[in-house]
């Protein structure tokens, strides 16, 4: 085989998504020929790879399947957690191991694609991928259009502006707001955030959709197989 990026070619064992490999390569967990890696450094199936002091061994001829989750709150969103905490791939029942494409933070319900496909992760995630991922919030206050404005404009947080998104008020009543609003980055809390800073900050917050997937009437804490035609429009972004 050709030498590939590390990141890439864990990913596409199916170890994790490309994101998490980044950071175990920056805590100095992964080690190739004995050696310390850098997030670029390229490897082949004759290299020896040590994540956390055990040899990766690449499966061999690993069926790609791909899952549409809706996550529970309190429920972690990663492959793994350290501390013990559940995780969406504890709520999956398959053989394969999976890694989830985006995260939603613990607090967060609904939409999460889980797959061992690490060639579409980045088509995702990306924000020039154009995927917008649909929220549905319920926030304290009874908001106001030209807050709505802001929000669609894009709002300036800590970490940089934000992208312009899609909103749409569903009801005022009662000191409290629903809204939909549809984002395509993947800032830490983001959705939350850009409510904050609208002095609206967020009750109750549910993703009802990743771009054409959507949760439909799929139970909280219940998943599904993705459709085959669902799975080739996440291939062709």
């Amino acid at each position: 085989m050709e030498p590939m990026r590390i990141n890439k070619y864990l990913a596409q064992s199916g170890y994790a998504s490309r994101r998490e490999i980044d950071k175990l390569v920056e805590n100095g967990d992964i080690k190739v020929n004995g050696n310390d890696v850098t997030p670029g450094q390229k490897v082949t199936d004759k290299d020896k790879i040590y994540i956390k002091g055990q040899l990766f061994e690449k499966p061999k001829s690993e069926n790609k399947v791909y899952f549409l989750l809706n996550k529970p709150k309190g429920v972690l969103s990663a492959s793994k957690d350290d501390r013990g905490r559940k995780t969406v791939t504890d709520l999956i029942d398959t053989k394969e191991r999976l890694y989830p494409i985006g995260r939603l933070d613990a607090d967060t319900e609904g939409a999460i694609i889980l797959t061992n496909d690490g060639d579409i992760f980045n088509k995702v995630i990306h924000p020039k991928g154009e995927v917008y991922k649909e929220y549905f919030a319920i926030v304290k206050g009874e908001i106001r259009d030209k807050d709505l404005s802001k929000l669609a404009k894009g709002i300036n947080l800590e970490d940089g502006q934000t992208l312009p998104a899609k909103t749409k008020i569903l009801k005022r009543a009662q000191g409290r707001s629903e809204v939909i609003i549809a984002i395509r980055e993947g800032k830490n809390r983001q959705v939350r955030r850009m409510f904050d800073a609208v002095k609206h900050p967020v009750v109750y917050l549910r993703r009802e959709a990743i771009g054409k997937i959507n949760l439909g009437n799929l139970e909280l804490g219940k998943y599904r197989k993705l459709t085959s035609q669902e799975i080739k429009y996440l291939k062709s972004l």
